[in-house]
């Protein structure tokens, strides 16, 4: 899955095991899809027959909570595979994955991705562990919720966007989030958010523009994240 509050996320390519013929495989058989901002992939509870990678764009994983409110725990980058824990374990999807902007995946059918587990060692070696490092993150975002204050989720979450998705020639960070999104993200009520966020343009820390965010003093922003 990908990263979570505080934690850029690194693609683990679980592909990369597969020999010749496993690769043509999945070839004749993947189906490649567009998804348009806001568009959802998947929602919460739905039946999954397959896997999707994402191949460009950018996708918003969330909880829905029990107001019906939102509780975005990650975000995919190009690489990053989704759905596949649903498959394995054969139950509804535990999450829903909506897209941030126009985005390419690649969904490849569940039959595949079963025949490569059982043929192939490595395949399922590396689904273990990718399925390992989603629990580190989940772990760290409970972590962060309980033992740290808004401001320091709000500084960790501006790293973390910057970090996973990068800049600009701007120097812009290369997502434009709401204000509902951060907060969802962090799980505080919007208002604080724009609190924080104001705050920090003030002192120069950050920049906003509109949606657009950024960090203009890493190290400080970092300071603050780590309650120091």
């Amino acid at each position: 899955m990908p990263n979570t509050v505080g934690k850029p996320y690194s693609v683990l390519d679980v592909f990369k095991a597969l020999t010749e013929e496993e690769q043509q495989l999945v070839k004749d058989n993947q189906v490649h899809l567009t998804y348009r901002k806001r568009e959802i992939v998947y929602k919460e509870g739905s039946k999954i027959l397959g896997i999707y990678q994402v191949t460009k764009g950018k996708f918003k994983i969330y909880k829905t909570g029990v107001d019906q409110k939102p509780q975005i725990i990650a975000f995919t980058v190009p690489g990053d595979i989704q759905g596949y824990r649903s498959v394995l374990s054969n139950e509804p999807a535990c999450t829903t994955v909506e897209a941030l902007e126009e985005s390419n995946v690649s969904f490849i059918p569940s039959e595949i991705i079963f025949h490569l587990v059982k043929h192939n060692p490595d395949f399922a070696l590396l689904l273990i562990q990718q399925t390992c490092k989603e629990l580190d993150r989940a772990n760290s975002l409970i972590t962060d919720i309980a033992q740290k204050t808004v401001k320091e989720r709000v500084a960790e979450i501006l790293l973390m966007l910057h970090d996973t998705f990068g800049t600009n020639k701007e120097g812009f960070i290369n997502i434009n989030l709401t204000r509902d999104d951060i907060s969802n993200i962090i799980g505080t009520a919007t208002e604080s958010v724009i609190r924080i966020l104001r705050d920090f343009n003030s002192k120069n820390y950050i920049t906003l523009e509109n949606r657009k965010i950024k960090i203009n003093d890493y190290k400080r922003i970092k300071l603050i994240s780590e309650s120091i």
